[in-house]
């Protein structure tokens, strides 16, 4: 009478064992699972970072006229471009009244002699438009088509070892890749790369690991270098006080171009009072802490500048030199003093100015 009350026994015994065994054998799925997360964590400490630059998009300028067109609209010399050394051109488009307008970077594509020259043109992805409507004013007759570049993805590649400078070459896919330079503005932001929008810039660039796009702006903004229309405003930003011949970006040997008056006489009077410049706060703040166009202060309350665009504790400042080396401040929305120091980048030229 007890035989069947002992087998249900021994059967709920079995069950209870196989599933303790089931779940035991999901044990080493989760620990395989946790050690490739350690493994992918692991190798972020690769040779280089990659970052998607989504907030810069380009043009492509193709035709006989495209080097001969840009050359009477950007701060720099294109010739070095078409016909020159140079891989890369970073320069400004600027109004009448020699203000920043946009701030670009021209890329030389390698062509055949049968093909027409092509020059790609990075540019703020909000401004894309704009841009396009200014460089169409301007073609009037000139034998150049310009025409947006949805097949093309942007990125910046730089060493995990971030420093001010870096060396001279990048290894590369080289089947793969449409652009690869060194970033015309200083080497220590590294090089740039233009690739197809499908392709995965880890299978073009050996050792390289994907990279958060706000450590690519703490990068820059630690090294003082502008980008965008929040950081150089249209029609507002002064290309002088914006570094740009630190950066490379002007030629005052070239022929006239939109704006030039102005900037050539900043550059033979010799007097530049503000500068933009890298500030470390002493506190990290979230987005829309400091008001647009609040005053930077020196401890007496004068007026020492403004900060233009800032990522956590660090940001850029417009900053009038004489207070460069003063404790500073400034406002928050919320009305609470943030104490800041601006620096002078190292890879600023050792000059007067410096």
């Amino acid at each position: 009478m007890l035989l069947p009350h002992f087998q249900t026994g021994c059967c709920r015994a079995l069950g209870v064992l196989l599933r303790i065994q089931t779940a035991c054998r999901r044990v080493p799925a989760a620990e395989k699972w946790q050690r490739r997360v350690c493994t992918e964590a692991g190798s972020s400490t690769g040779r280089y970072r990659c970052y998607g630059l989504t907030h810069r998009q380009l043009l492509r300028l193709q035709g006989r006229d495209a080097g001969a067109f840009l050359q009477g609209l950007v701060t720099n010399d294109v010739e070095a471009l078409v016909s020159g050394p140079r891989d890369a051109l970073y320069c400004h488009l600027l109004n009448l009244q020699g203000r920043t307008m946009f701030d670009v970077i021209l890329y030389r594509l390698h062509k055949s002699q049968d093909e027409e020259p092509t020059i790609l043109l990075e540019c703020d992805a909000t401004l894309l438009d704009d841009i396009q409507k200014h460089l169409k004013v301007y073609k009037i007759r000139r034998k150049v088509d310009i025409s947006p570049c949805p097949d093309l993805c942007l990125w910046t590649i730089l060493p995990f070892e971030q420093s001010t400078e870096t060396s001279s070459a990048l290894e590369a896919n080289a089947k793969k890749v449409v652009v690869c330079t060194r970033d015309p503005r200083t080497d220590a932001m590294g090089w740039r790369l233009v690739l197809d929008k499908f392709d995965n810039p880890l299978d073009v660039v050996p050792e390289s690991h994907l990279g958060d796009i706000q450590d690519y702006h703490r990068h820059r903004y630690k090294i003082g270098i502008p980008e965008g229309v929040k950081d150089l405003p249209s029609g507002v930003a002064i290309p002088l006080e914006s570094n740009l011949a630190y950066m490379n970006g002007i030629s005052f040997t070239k022929g006239c171009y939109i704006g030039q008056e102005l900037t050539a006489r900043t550059h033979y009077t010799g007097v530049i009072r503000k500068r933009l410049m890298p500030i470390q706060l002493d506190n990290p703040l979230p987005p829309g802490s400091i008001p647009e166009k609040v005053q930077i202060v020196t401890e007496s309350g004068k007026s020492a500048g403004r900060v233009k665009n800032y990522e956590g504790d660090v940001g850029l400042a417009l900053i009038r030199l004489a207070f460069v080396h003063e404790p500073l401040c400034v406002r928050t929305a919320g009305d609470v003093c943030v104490q800041l120091r601006a620096t002078v980048p190292d890879w600023w030229p050792n000059d007067k100015n410096k």
